[in-house]
């Protein structure tokens, strides 16, 4: 197994204590610390620490002992998924992730950088605020009517006709009302209309600042956790926690962000029935969705717990010490643990994150 180092990517949006705190470092940081990669993406793989190669060199050198016949047979010599600790202080970008089948056609066409989905769980370790799928149209048009903004009345009707993504286009579309919405949203005292005034806050003349109105709110409470396929449009609010997905940078944004944005890219993907999922944590501590590329579980040790060979895994360490065989692993440290490697022993007492492939079980009954 391999002690690993991980890129930080210091995105605006970032916060400047929940990652520092969490690996033991000076807080705050000198500046935004949005998320903390884990894995093999060319675009930020972790290292080996001591040994100057990457995680995605180690696997190159040897795909068969690093990721095992069966994650070979399904995934090719890559590692499926990418672990992240994502840190959001401030709301980030109202975005949508291709299909496997879209994704490989937009790297074609040079949309994608990617030819992989990026299917995706996170788990709070904080208190985390999202925003995912559209609401009920119906409620969506009442809660847009109630602004009474009249340049908003194609709005409702598109709502009220039961066409959300035709909503969004035209709401996208309203640049020069941004002002006019912010204004009536803070006369009305309500979550959902709150969000909106510190959306503009953060993005000033985004007509994307009402989309909380069309989406729903979704509240996790520590080790809670939220699955999102692919076309579902959702947006980060708030919270600190552990995601994982597939090995994929594929993001279509609509707005929200000062990165590039593709509206007709993202309403051309966004699939307004698909339905963010709230998965609850297995006997054995496994968040269970229909992503083959992931498996993700948040196991407590308190004693020992053994993990069975065969499969490529990263283990992350949230609170506490574990020892991974031999090897001590603190709150903030993470490992590599190679397919080829035999049944490994966690002992100690903390709380560790697993990362596999999915559809397959790790720890016994």
């Amino acid at each position: 197994m391999h002690l690993l180092t991980n890129p930080l990517k210091d995105y605006a949006w970032g916060s400047r204590t929940d990652i520092a705190e969490l690996t033991g470092r000076p807080a705050p940081s000198p500046g935004p610390e949005a998320e903390m990669w884990l894995g093999a993406h060319p675009a930020g793989p972790s290292m080996l620490t001591g040994d100057g190669r990457s995680l995605a060199d180690l696997i190159a050198d040897d795909p068969a002992a690093g990721l095992g016949a069966a994650t070979l047979e399904r995934h090719g010599a890559r590692l499926p998924f990418l672990l992240k600790l994502i840190a959001v202080a401030r709301p980030l970008s109202l975005q949508v992730h291709p299909s496997a089948e879209q994704a490989v056609d937009g790297h074609a066409r040079g949309v994608y950088g990617d030819p992989w989905p990026k299917p995706e769980l996170v788990c709070a370790l904080t208190p985390f605020t999202a925003l995912a799928g559209f609401r009920p149209a119906d409620q969506a048009a009442m809660l847009v009517e109630r602004l009474g903004v009249s340049a908003l009345k194609d709005v409702v009707a598109l709502l009220a006709g039961g066409s959300p993504l035709q909503a969004l286009e035209a709401l996208l579309d309203g640049r020069d009302i941004a002002e006019q919405v912010v204004w009536a949203a803070s006369a009305v005292h309500h979550p959902d209309y709150a969000l909106i005034v510190r959306l503009a806050r953060c993005y000033p003349g985004d007509p994307a600042c009402v989309a909380p109105l069309l989406l729903r709110r979704h509240e996790l409470v520590p080790g809670q956790a939220l699955f999102l396929g692919a076309g579902v449009l959702h947006c980060y609010v708030k919270g600190f926690g552990v995601e994982i997905m597939g090995s994929s940078d594929n993001v279509v944004r609509a707005g929200l962000t000062s990165k590039p944005i593709d509206v007709q890219e993202l309403l051309r993907i966004t699939r307004p029935d698909a339905s963010p999922l709230a998965v609850e944590a297995g006997t054995d501590g496994a968040f269970d969705t229909p992503s083959p590329e992931f498996r993700l579980r948040r196991v407590a040790v308190d004693g020992e717990r053994r993990l069975d060979g065969g499969l490529p895994r990263i283990l992350l360490c949230v609170e506490g010490e574990v020892r991974v065989d031999d090897l001590p692993v603190g709150a903030g440290e993470s490992v590599f643990v190679p397919a080829a490697d035999p049944t490994v022993t966690l002992t100690g007492s903390g709380v560790v994150f697993v990362a596999e492939p999915g559809g397959a079980a790790s720890f016994p009954a």
